[in-house]
């Protein structure tokens, strides 16, 4: 996932914890004046990079407070100014304005995304009605939006290049979206709902990371854990009581339900998963529910029918019609997918001499079973070919050498904010510095749920910057001295955040609000889920896929049994999608008129209208009481925006195989085309000009089995 938010909304992304920061400075230790704030002056490490070795929480709050004032100043240079609107007194003004804010909020919200603590979660809830009120000064102002609304009627007499061009036109459309023309009074009751919004939003991710930490499920009994093996039940063991804690992911499946023989034990987890939010005491219930009204109410105000209807502009799909034309041509198939796979899912319980119907929390365990019977592929018999950091280093770094002609250098001399975190320096072929890259793959406390990408830095030719970019995933991390293995499906994570950081990498642009992973939210996970196909690629694969106690290379036999059970269970998955896709999308339709009694009964609703309900066994990915994406980040009526862009990236990858497949010739074509260009170009008319025609959906049902 690609963290897509505003610094003005940064504080709205992330929760807290207990964990601390970086090094335990104190105020008095570390001055907070302005010569000894290291968030408050450029940094003197390569590419800019934040020096985490003297940072600490206490830097955070002052930093930002410096810069929203000078954010506020540089509106009042341009609203005060008596000269004629240009776009050096006005735009380019604008475009400089954030500049630190831009920097400090970079490095606030990476960690408490990543590693946050008590005293960011204060910061945060401090400062989310701040920033709230920071873009309602900006994008609220009437003075300011006269000046830019002036340039751009007057767009093409002022003979600016394409891209400066562009940013006129994106500043002109960001206005009018967030309520430019609406009257004074309309305005102010505007404000309300977006300080309003800032609060519940952070509300929301810090119940959630609570709910999560809170619903970590405790054993004693080692039985009840049948089926994990020695290694993982050696990660998992209580560090403040005896026994075993399994933590939840934020999904509603999680991961050892493959593995654990009782189903007591099976129901247990998934029950603490599901309702973890709901009627625990970390319940979201009326969080959520207000969001979604409140999100009603502003797309009422907005002059549109529903929230969602205000959201989808600018993206490729347009309006809600469109998305859900692209859902109605999916469910059925993939419903009826979903109902063949249970009932042969069904018959494996009944083999296995077990006497219950089918449910969710069984659905993965006996999955697998069939998938080993009808493809004799074991997931444990491909991990140990996949160690976290060889994946990386040889398969994602590899596959972009072969596209791209890049190349990779551990750093080791660049402050991190975790012990676990590597960097690494990429270089362009001729040998060029290009930026640095900082991987943070195993889950702890102090993060949140899910993967994303983000920068530290972004690139602009303005200032002259490159990129530093960073990942985040939440891969179980393995107990001392054990290997860090991953599922093929955590592998195709790494592929997949790492295809949003070449986007960032690879960007070419000259105003930062423009540059790299800027774009439409349907369009941003495209890049991603593209490169995705590169894991196996067979000459990607035999070079990562590599036994970490021996370094043989995965034998043949075991790459035919992953792509031939790669259209196995893609009922199941394309359905939990949709569920979760359509759920967002219902939560935003409502009325400013309609009133959330119960969200639980909504949430039925929603399934049993979209008829994504029919097979039980299936819930969706998400479900509200825990949908980060859509009521703590930046995917509101958004979500359906993976399976936007998976159409895309199948197409496009049909194209690399008519085309020669992994060459240096596509690779760069693509980069130059499509990856370099930021928000330069409509997406679809970039999309169109790469591929010589509008996307097609038939790869990608196709690659579904469907």
């Amino acid at each position: 996932m690609k963290n897509i938010y505003k610094i003005f909304l940064v504080t709205m992304l992330v929760t807290a914890c207990k964990d601390d920061v970086s090094k335990d400075k104190s105020t008095s230790e570390k001055s907070m004046n302005t010569t000894e704030n290291p968030l408050l002056t450029i940094s003197k490490l390569p590419y800019l990079a934040p020096d985490f070795d003297n940072i600490t929480n206490e830097h955070f709050k002052p930093a930002l407070e410096k810069g929203i004032e000078e954010q506020k100043a540089a509106i009042e240079k341009i609203t005060s100014s008596t000269e004629p609107a240009t776009f050096d007194n006005t735009i380019l003004v604008l475009e400089k304005g954030n500049a630190l804010l831009d920097r400090v909020g970079n490095v606030f919200s990476s960690l408490t995304g990543a590693h946050t603590n008590d005293t960011l979660q204060a910061v945060q809830e401090e400062m989310a009605p701040k920033f709230a009120e920071l873009n309602d000064a900006i994008y609220l102002n009437d003075e300011l939006f006269k000046r830019v609304k002036a340039l751009y009627t007057a767009k093409n007499t002022l003979d600016l290049d394409s891209e400066s061009l562009k940013l006129v036109e994106n500043y002109f459309e960001s206005f009018e979206k967030a309520g430019a023309n609406l009257s004074a009074e309309d305005k102010e009751t505007l404000k309300t709902y977006n300080s309003r919004l800032a609060t519940l939003i952070n509300t929301f991710n810090k119940t959630l990371l609570e709910a999560n930490n809170a619903g970590a499920v405790l054993f004693t009994d080692k039985a009840d854990l049948a089926g994990l093996s020695e290694a993982q039940l050696k990660s998992l063991e209580n560090k403040d009581a005896e026994g075993w804690k399994i933590p939840l992911l934020n999904t509603t499946q999680q991961p050892l339900l493959q593995s654990l023989e009782k189903k007591e034990t099976r129901e247990k987890i998934f029950n603490a998963a599901w309702y973890r939010a709901d009627g625990s005491d970390n319940d979201t219930k009326k969080i959520i529910s207000e969001i979604a009204e409140l999100r009603a109410k502003k797309g009422s105000l907005l002059g549109f029918a529903n929230y969602a209807e205000w959201s989808l502009q600018g993206t490729m799909a347009q309006k809600p019609e469109n998305v859900f034309n692209l859902f109605n041509g999916l469910i059925p198939a993939a419903t009826a997918k979903a109902k063949n796979e249970a009932a042969v899912i069904q018959e494996m319980i009944t083999k296995q001499g077990e006497n219950f119907t089918l449910e969710a929390c069984d659905w993965n365990r006996y999955a697998e079973m069939v998938r080993k019977e009808k493809y004799d592929l074991d997931e444990n018999e491909i991990k140990p070919y996949f160690e976290t950091k060889t994946v990386l280093e040889k398969g994602v770094f590899y596959a972009a050498e072969k596209l791209y002609g890049i190349t990779f250098k551990e750093r080791t001399d660049i402050p991190v904010y975790h012990e676990d975190v590597l960097v690494y320096e990429l270089f362009e072929e001729n040998g060029d510095q290009l930026g640095l890259f900082y991987a943070d793959y195993f889950a702890r406390p102090s993060k949140r749920g899910g993967a994303w990408m983000s920068n530290f830095v972004t690139q602009s030719k303005l200032y002259n910057q490159k990129p530093v970019i960073y990942n985040v995933c939440n891969y179980p991390k393995p107990a001392e001295g054990d290997p860090a293995l991953l599922t093929y499906d955590e592998v195709e994570t790494m592929f997949h955040e790492f295809g949003h950081a070449l986007h960032g990498f690879f960007a070419d642009q000259k105003y930062p609000s423009l540059s790299g992973t800027s774009v439409a939210r349907d369009f941003v996970e495209f890049p991603s889920q593209f490169n995705e196909n590169w894991a196996l690629y067979p000459e990607i694969l035999k070079n990562y896929a590599l036994h970490y106690q021996t370094g043989k290379q995965i034998p043949q036999e075991l790459i035919d049994k992953i792509k031939k059970s790669g259209t196995f269970n893609q009922g199941y998955s394309l359905t939990e999608n949709l569920a979760a896709s359509n759920l967002d999308m219902q939560w935003h339709i409502i009325s400013a008129d309609d009133t959330i009694k119960d969200a639980t009964a909504f949430e039925k609703e929603a399934l049993h209208t979209t008829k994504l309900d029919v097979v039980s066994a299936v819930p969706p990915r998400y479900r509200s009481t825990y949908f980060a994406h859509v009521f703590g980040s930046g995917y509101a009526a958004g979500y359906y925006s993976y399976l936007w862009t998976e159409m895309l990236h199948h197409d496009a990858y049909n194209w690399f195989e008519n085309n020669g497949g992994l060459t240096r010739e596509n690779g760069q074509r693509f980069r130059d085309m499509v990856l370099s260009r930021g928000n330069t170009l409509e997406p679809k008319d970039m999309y169109k000009e790469w591929r010589g025609s509008d996307p097609k959906i038939e790869p990608m049902l196709k690659a579904r089995g469907l």
